[in-house]
């Protein structure tokens, strides 16, 4: 892992393979290594002949933790992406986002545009416009002194796997409070990269797909068969799309 410092914060990212860069932005209670690495989609990436930059977004991995749910604003997140390629000297790549990291990848598209060349969202549909819900039970489970204590199976799940990937559990507490806004569609209809959204058919937490794309000037919807939201992540039929998009919209050597 390398590290460097975006507006202050520490954010730690790792590169692999060389080509086009593409940026991977996990989702909330991950890191790069669970979301992209372990799920074979940098191996992916990689062999298809892309550079690609992974990065512990902040409150996870190997990033600084901080406790405010204002630092978590999503703007703030999509700046530290925006500063991670300015830092190494890219001026423009192919980004992807999953869940949380698809709302980030969307604000770094809108905010700063210039820096991504196409865009694909995963596991988040039009989510991102109604909101998911649901902040205050995944809080209190992340907070509660057991996961034996923990209520409710949303937020039982959340502190599972904040559990599993050994996460600052009151990091995340903060990060899911500060991170939760809403996109506006208006916002949304200023994304002018190609843009593919993909969510899994069986995704309960992402919404619709088709119609977050509806919102977004020429993006394409993408159904991952027979999947949920957290087994969509590594699903061969999605990597299978992506492969396809990028081939069709993103950055050539």
């Amino acid at each position: 892992m390398r590290h460097f410092s975006s507006s202050g914060v520490d954010i730690a990212f790792a590169e692999f393979g060389a080509g086009p860069p593409i940026l991977l932005i996990h989702g909330f209670g991950s890191n790069h290594a669970v979301n992209w690495q372990s799920t074979g989609w940098i191996h992916t990436l990689t062999e298809a002949g892309r550079r690609v930059i992974a990065m512990d977004v902040r409150g996870h991995g190997e990033s600084a933790k901080l406790y405010d749910p204002a630092a978590y604003r999503p703007a703030l997140m999509a700046e530290d992406a925006a500063n991670l390629l300015a830092h190494l000297g890219i001026r423009s790549a192919d980004v992807m986002g999953y869940s949380m990291g698809g709302r980030i990848a969307a604000l770094l598209a809108i905010d700063h545009a210039q820096r991504v060349h196409s865009l694909v969202i995963g596991g988040m549909g039009d989510a991102l416009v109604e909101g998911i819900g649901g902040e205050e039970e995944i809080v209190a489970a992340l907070e509660a002194p057991t996961l034996e204590d923990a209520v409710g199976d949303t937020g039982r799940g959340y502190r599972k796997f904040a559990e599993q990937t050994r996460s600052d559990r009151h990091a995340l507490a903060a990060c899911i409070m500060g991170q939760r806004e809403t996109i506006p569609p208006d916002r949304l209809a200023k994304i002018r990269a190609p843009t593919l959204i993909a969510v899994g058919e069986k995704d309960k937490v992402a919404g619709s797909a088709a119609a977050l794309a509806a919102l977004i000037p020429g993006a394409e919807a993408f159904t991952i068969p027979n999947r949920d939201h957290m087994l969509s992540t590594g699903d061969k039929a999605f990597r299978a799309r992506v492969l396809a998009f990028l081939g069709e919209h993103g950055l050539t050597a």
